[in-house]
C-alpha cells in the first residue's frame, strides 16, 4: 500500500512530502526544500529506506536541499521537467535572495514529461505536466491512493503565482483543468502550501477555477 507523511519545511512552511511503499519500505521525497535533518529523522523514525528525490519544480523553497541530499546519500533526482533548467540554474541567486542556506546546483538525473511514470517499492505514481506556474512543473498522482501531490498549481482556495519569469494564468488554468480535475473530484491533492483538500472541492468553491 502507498502511503505518505507531509512535512512543512523551510521558512516558507513548504510541504514536503516522505512517500512510501509498506511492503518494501522504500521510500522517496518530494521537494525536499530544506531542513534536511528534520526530514531524515522521520525517514529514520518510519523505519524507511530513502533512495530518490522527486521534484515537482525548482523553485529554492522546494528544490533548495536538492542537491545536498542527492550527494550527501548518493541519490537520483528525478524531475521536474526541462522547462525549469534556468530555475536550477539560479538555485544560488535564489538563496541568498530569499536567505535559504547556500543551494547545491544539481543535474537531474532524469528529466520527466507527461505521461510518465516514477515508482516507489511496489507502487506506481503517475506523472502529470502542468506548466503555468513554472514551464518544467509536474504533479504526482496515486490512482492507487487517490492522491496527488501538485506543487504550487493548486491551493485550497487560491492557485499557484504566475507572476515569477515564465509563468503564465491561462497556461496555468488549463493545467488545472486539463491535467488535474480528469484524476476524479474525490482525489485528495497535497499542495506546496498549506492544507489538503479535494479536485471537487475546489471545482465547487475556489473562486479562481470554479466551474472550470
Amino acid at each position: 500500500m502507498f502511503q505518505y507523511l507531509t512535512l512543512p519545511v523551510t521558512a516558507f512552511d513548504q510541504n514536503c512530502s516522505l512517500v512510501w511503499c509498506d511492503q518494501t519500505q522504500q521510500a522517496a521525497v518530494i521537494d525536499p526544500g530544506g531542513d534536511l535533518d528534520v526530514i531524515l529523522a522521520e525517514v529514520k523514525r518510519l523505519g524507511l529506506t530513502l533512495g530518490q528525490i522527486w521534484l515537482t519544480h525548482a523553485h529554492i523553497d522546494h528544490a533548495g536541499g536538492a542537491g545536498e541530499l542527492a550527494q550527501r546519500l548518493g541519490l537520483p533526482i528525478i524531475g521536474p521537467g526541462e522547462g525549469d533548467q534556468f530555475w536550477i540554474d539560479g538555485l544560488p541567486k535564489q538563496s541568498q535572495m530569499f536567505g535559504f542556506p547556500p543551494a547545491q546546483l544539481f543535474t537531474p538525473t532524469r528529466w520527466l514529461h507527461d505521461g510518465d511514470t516514477v515508482t516507489v517499492g511496489n507502487c506506481t505514481l503517475q506523472v502529470r505536466h502542468c506548466p503555468g506556474h513554472t514551464p518544467g512543473h509536474v504533479v504526482f498522482y496515486s490512482p492507487e491512493a487517490k492522491r496527488a501531490f501538485v506543487g504550487d498549481v493548486l491551493f485550497a482556495g487560491s492557485i499557484g503565482r504566475t507572476d515569477f519569469p515564465q509563468g503564465d494564468h491561462a497556461t496555468l488554468i488549463a493545467s488545472i483543468k486539463n491535467r488535474l480535475w480528469p484524476m476524479g473530484d474525490d482525489t485528495v491533492f497535497i499542495p506546496g502550501h498549506g492544507p489538503e483538500s479535494t479536485f471537487g472541492r475546489e471545482r465547487r468553491t475556489n473562486p479562481y477555477v470554479a466551474d472550470q
